[in-house]
């Protein structure tokens, strides 16, 4: 073996690490700038507008809460409960089938099954839009295929309703699960249920008290990004629904153009950064936990 490079060997003989100089943060200048047009420029925006109000006879802008309170109140509160409901039972729901799914891709033993599996997630988790609702209400709306078939109407469906928004939603939640948590369930070392086993562990038990436990970052890193894929849909819900279904998204679309109450552009400001807050105390119950379990799954 050669020996090491006299650059990078101490007084003692000993390898020394090569010092990062300033190149690399220039290296990363592009990336931040990017990041600063793109994110930073309109959160500025928005976040001016949500707490400011202009005089329209002098011009003259003063700071005020008034807008994020009129967010909070009303069908404005309404419509920021019906986003949070809509998305979390999406959320739970997609990510326990997303995980079942995940499982049956990973203990299969045909490759091509594997790969077939993955290749339709990928595609329906960006199926969605106005596309998707158009391919629910000729499949399952009233006067749709599956509809007329199995007559569903006499069941009580209704697709424009909040349970027939919930179920189009998992149409492309459940394979962004399937994505998200199969890299996961392929880090599951067979060492462990092996060991499990030994032991006298059952299958139930090696789950509950090994996988589940590791898995758990992960399976709530899912949950969180169902949730926010959820939370932020407009136009699937806006072609599908319109304004039967109180949605947070919407109420902003609304307020921006003006359809129910003229001047209440603010008020839309001041709901997305509800949003935000609200999306941002989901990812600081989510990044501690990966951090955990980021050194069982290497």
């Amino acid at each position: 073996m050669s020996a090491p490079s006299p650059s990078l060997t101490g007084p003692a003989g000993g390898i020394r690490r090569r010092r990062r100089g300033p190149r690399t943060w220039l290296a990363a200048l592009p990336l931040i700038v990017f990041t600063g047009l793109c994110f930073g420029l309109p959160l500025a925006a928005l976040l001016h507008g949500a707490v400011t109000r202009t005089d329209p006879a002098t011009g003259a802008t003063a700071l005020t809460g008034e807008h994020i309170e009129r967010s909070l109140q009303g069908p404005y509160l309404g419509s920021l409960a019906g986003s949070v409901q809509l998305s979390a039972l999406t959320a739970v729901i997609g990510s326990l089938a997303g995980l079942l799914i995940a499982q049956a891709i990973v203990t299969s033993r045909r490759q091509w099954l594997r790969g077939a599996a993955l290749t339709a997630s990928g595609v329906l988790a960006n199926f969605g839009g106005v596309p998707l609702a158009f391919a629910f209400i000729a499949t399952a709306g009233i006067s749709g295929v599956l509809t007329q078939l199995a007559e569903l109407d006499r069941l009580g469906w209704n697709l424009y309703s909040f349970t027939g928004l919930a179920v189009v939603y998992l149409y492309f939640l459940t394979p962004l699960m399937v994505l998200v948590i199969v890299p996961a369930l392929d880090g599951l070392r067979p060492q462990w249920r092996e060991a499990a086993q030994n032991t006298g562990a059952s299958s139930w038990q090696y789950w509950r008290m090994v996988a589940l436990p590791v898995l758990a970052p992960s399976l709530l890193g899912g949950f969180v990004l169902l949730f926010g894929s959820a939370f932020a849909a407009h136009a699937t819900a806006a072609a599908l629904v319109g304004g039967s279904v109180p949605l947070v998204t919407l109420k902003i679309a609304d307020a921006l153009s003006g359809n129910v109450l003229v001047g209440q552009e603010n008020v839309a400001l001041a709901l997305s950064l509800d949003m935000i807050v609200i999306a941002g105390l989901v990812m600081a119950v989510y990044l501690p936990l990966q951090r955990r379990s980021a050194r069982w799954l290497r």
